[in-house]
């Protein structure tokens, strides 16, 4: 059998929905309310409410999200902020926007979060702050994490921009920490159409200081209490999100769907590591990534036989030359560092057909090396 599956489909993913999009830019664009406005007021209060927390801030990107959030809790120069190297690298950049160090801790080899028996060893009279990352949909064991910073007066910043709508024991993900940072990118499971990002936040003064940074420190029209930026969300993006959110459930039920029937598909392959679902969370799988020997070869070899795969992220934050300076070497990681040579991000999208799946999972088996087994984990 010969197929394309591509590594995601937007075309398909809007297809449903257009007739309600084109609508939303008819309205947006007859009331010319395109910065700020009403309609992100609307999609602010939508969101929230999804995110089971008081506020909701729609920014500019997720970028924006975490920077904005460090800056409104005051960190700056001289500080540190802990987070892990597994993430995309708009995490350290945030922490170094505010003029503060990135300080790394190793991930939990079955979660791919934040391992929380490393976290306080790396605290320090500095550390102003601590970005746990839920990775691929999945939130980090939060509990022991907040507890860590409990003792030490350092507020918890949940990166959540690819978790929309994953829980953890029972919460919401941007609802545990003192704020969560979403980004609305395209291809995340609640998608923009370009840049946009939220903040979640249940903490009244940091909403009305993130209100102000957002808009060029602005308290009032020509009123700069301080030095802020352009980091507004577009009427036009908040638009689209509130009909968007509208299906984030259903399509997050789907991806675990979808989620479930690879697992099923590849239990029985030694020479394969699927993605573990922690008991108490619920893992919304914005990415699916399974684990694999000679990783750049088998992305190839899938590739020539018509699925298309992805890689998140095959060089960790501390090994990239941007971050040269903190004189980080291989080693200081092994856990992020062994994950991100073997991460194979395989097509995962609320639309994909059980057939595709059927056929992915078979491209990833006649793909794999000729081993017995794969020995390349060692789970806790």
């Amino acid at each position: 059998m010969s197929m394309h599956v591509p590594f995601l489909d937007l075309r398909v993913h809007h297809e449903p929905m257009m007739g309600e999009l084109l609508d939303a830019f008819r309205e947006v664009t007859e009331t010319s309310a395109f910065a700020g406005g009403p309609f992100v007021s609307r999609f602010e209060n939508e969101f929230a409410a999804f995110c089971q927390t008081h506020y909701a801030l729609g920014v500019g990107s997720g970028t924006d999200a975490l920077w904005l959030s460090l800056l409104a809790l005051g960190v700056g120069p001289g500080d540190e902020v802990i987070t892990t190297p597994n993430s995309f690298m708009a995490t350290a950049e945030a922490i170094s926007l505010c003029g503060a160090k990135p300080v790394f801790v190793d991930i939990d080899e079955r979660t791919y979060t934040l391992d929380p028996d490393q976290l306080e060893d790396a605290i320090t009279l500095r550390t102003q702050a601590i970005i746990p990352v839920h990775i691929f949909g999945q939130m980090a064991d939060m509990d022991p994490i907040l507890s860590v910073a409990r003792r030490h007066g350092s507020p918890v910043v949940e990166d959540a921009c690819q978790a929309h709508g994953a829980e953890y024991k029972g919460r919401k993900a941007g609802s545990v920490g003192v704020a969560g940072c979403f980004s609305f990118y395209p291809g995340k499971n609640l998608g923009a159409f370009g840049e946009a990002g939220a903040i979640t936040t249940d903490e009244p003064e940091l909403r009305a200081k993130v209100q102000v940074l957002r808009d060029h420190g602005q308290a009032a029209k020509h009123q700069h209490s301080t030095i802020g930026w352009n980091a507004r969300m577009d009427g036009i993006q908040a638009a689209v999100l509130s009909v968007k959110l509208k299906r984030l459930r259903a399509s997050n039920e789907a991806r675990r769907k979808h989620a479930s029937l690879y697992d099923e598909l590849l239990a029985e392959e030694p020479r394969v590591i699927r993605p573990i679902a922690a008991a108490h969370n619920v893992h919304v799988y914005h990415i699916y990534a399974v684990r694999v020997e000679d990783r750049d070869g088998v992305m190839e070899r899938m590739k020539a036989r018509g699925v298309n795969c992805g890689i998140h992220y095959p060089v960790p934050i501390h090994l990239q030359k941007a971050y040269g300076f903190l004189g980080l070497q291989a080693g200081c990681f092994p856990v992020a560092e062994k994950c991100a040579q073997e991460f194979l991000s395989l097509p995962m999208y609320p639309e994909l057909s059980e057939e595709q799946i059927e056929f992915v999972a078979t491209a990833l088996k006649e793909s794999l090396q000729p081993r017995a087994e794969f020995s390349g984990i060692t789970l806790k």
